[in-house]
């Protein structure tokens, strides 16, 4: 996967992009930037959404669910070693084979 553009890169591309003359294509824009046609239409919709014109998950409600995601996943794994040690030790204290308490 390729790294991703700084931040500061892609809003000058998508100012440039918006501020655009008549007659400029966003194709051209993003040509002079070396990026994809694509990849400049994925930023400015992004962009749109992030500044509240468009309804959608903004970047940093993004960047939020992500790290909540990563952290449920964190105490799920918590959780299991928990179970697996508190189910050990059940068994261990069961009297049985071997057991010299009567």
């Amino acid at each position: 996967m390729p790294k991703p553009y700084p931040r500061e890169f892609r809003d000058d591309v998508v100012r440039v992009a918006r501020n655009r003359e008549d007659g400029v294509t966003l194709e051209q824009v993003a040509a002079d930037f070396g990026i994809h046609p694509m990849t400049l239409s994925k930023w400015m919709r992004q962009a749109d959404i992030d500044e509240g014109n468009k309804p959608g998950t903004s970047s940093s409600e993004s960047a939020e669910l992500r790290e909540l995601r990563r952290r449920t996943r964190l105490l799920e794994q918590e959780n299991e070693v928990l179970r697996r040690a508190a189910a050990y030790l059940s068994q261990a204290n069961l009297p049985g084979k071997g057991s010299t308490r009567s």
